[in-house]
């Protein structure tokens, strides 16, 4: 697994990102050491000033003591100083650079992912760059990635530059997710969903402000009030379309917290996903894992006897897997876990021992993924990853045609897992809490 991060540039960063830019354009031969355009390579606080700057950061440190930079691209917004092609409602990237002696692994292509989850988060649904004839490689990465060619909108300076943009996709919505993680109790607040569950899981436990009200200090005294009387800390979630004006200021003034910023990933389920091999109902599903490929034609990890099961209900051994041995709200999470239509998949070593579990729960023609946990003796051979192909396998049986899951922004491990399985960023949300509790997490 690759140890370099990527992240937003700090003030400490900034000098090296402009020299990391600067030197990947020089040894592509991209730009004369000796061209204007160098000095603007290199000028990468002026772009932390106008826009994002996001670095991928290896472990260790420079010579001085600071956080090695070998990566880093630059998002734009119409109008400023650093956007050339940028329209109403998209962001650019630009200067997208990596590190000659960090190249071929995986740099490049985690940077614009991690683009494409900023740009979302800050409420773009369409991102554009400009790019030339020569770079092969980055025509491949966006391909990949989903950038689609627009010859009307090349434009040629010194260089004739070919643009490409892409299009965010669809995300389910709150309430598709919230149908897919109930909560034990749902109250209406003005119209508002609030979720309480004496605390179990923030996605169970929070509040969905859908709409405007008419007195919103009225409203959130009358939301904080039910929490109280459930013994929980207040979360809102923030971020959904339908957010009222002003909530974020309104929570921001009662000293709200951010506890966890996430990602909406989503993907489709195309008939690579459908033409499951494996015969008889989901429920009585068995997949040797000795080898051989996944319905995707992934290579499945040999040297293993480990089997799939699945089921219903969440069984004792499943949740032993996804709670860690953690019993203390074992039946509050097994009822959260089971309130949903949902197929429970585990994988299961020779000895008949759980060393994997995944939860794919239906709702409409969405099938939503949580609960991945891998023990940890199980890790780094494949098994989450196989799993999670396994439950869209399992899905598409039972009808579904979309498949999304959430995962914390900061959880880079499971983004890179995602984002080699096809999902992509469609939304992004916050949780908001309330000082003075400590809120529990969600799986």
């Amino acid at each position: 697994m690759s140890s370099w991060v990527v992240r937003r540039a700090t003030d400490a960063d900034l000098a090296q990102t402009g020299e990391v830019t600067a030197r990947a354009y020089v040894a592509d031969g991209l730009v004369e050491p000796d061209h204007w355009y160098v000095s603007e390579l290199r000028g990468a606080v002026a772009r932390a000033a106008a826009g994002s700057v996001l670095v991928a950061v290896a472990p260790g440190t420079d010579d001085a003591g600071r956080e090695r930079v070998v990566g880093t691209i630059t998002l734009a917004a119409p109008g400023s100083p650093y956007a050339e092609i940028a329209r109403d409602g998209e962001l650019e990237l630009r200067m997208l650079a990596v590190d000659p002696a960090a190249r071929r692994s995986g740099v490049a292509e985690q940077l614009v992912v991690a683009a494409l989850r900023e740009a979302v988060g800050r409420g773009a649904r369409d991102v554009a760059l400009s790019t030339l004839d020569t770079m092969h490689a980055a025509h491949r990465l966006y391909e990949r990635l989903g950038f689609v060619a627009r010859p009307e909108r090349d434009w040629t300076d010194e260089l004739t530059m070919r643009v490409r943009t892409w299009h965010a996709p669809a995300p389910p919505g709150a309430l598709v997710e919230a149908a897919t993680w109930p909560s034990p109790r749902v109250a209406d607040v003005a119209g508002w969903r609030v979720g309480l569950s004496a605390g179990v899981t923030r996605r169970a436990g929070s509040t969905l402000a859908l709409g405007d009200v008419e007195d919103l200090p009225a409203v959130v005294d009358d939301v904080e009030r039910l929490y109280r009387e459930d013994g929980a800390p207040t979360v809102f979630r923030v971020g959904d379309p339908q957010n009222p004006a002003g909530l974020g200021a309104e929570l921001d003034a009662r000293g709200y917290t951010t506890a966890a910023v996430t990602d909406v990933l989503v993907r489709d389920l195309g008939p690579a996903v459908r033409e499951d091999d494996a015969a008889g109902p989901a429920s009585d599903l068995r997949s040797s894992w000795g080898g051989g490929t996944t319905p995707d034609g992934v290579a499945l990890p040999s040297g293993s006897d480990a089997r799939v099961r699945v089921t219903d209900a969440p069984d004792d051994a499943w949740l032993d897997v996804w709670l860690g041995g953690k019993g203390s709200a074992r039946e509050p999470s097994r009822a959260i876990v089971a309130g949903a239509p949902a197929c429970y998949l585990a994988a299961t070593d020779a000895d008949g021992t759980d060393v994997a579990v995944v939860r794919a729960a239906h709702v409409d023609d969405w099938v939503a993924l949580s609960c991945l946990q891998v023990v940890p003796a199980a890790r780094r051979r494949g098994v989450g990853r196989a799993l999670t192909l396994r439950a869209l396998a399992v899905a598409a049986q039972h009808g579904a045609r979309r498949a999304f899951l959430q995962v914390e922004a900061e959880n880079a491990a499971a983004l890179r897992l995602y984002g080699a399985l096809g999902f992509q960023p469609a939304q992004r949300y916050a949780y908001r809490v309330e000082p003075g509790w400590q809120a529990s997490t969600g799986c």
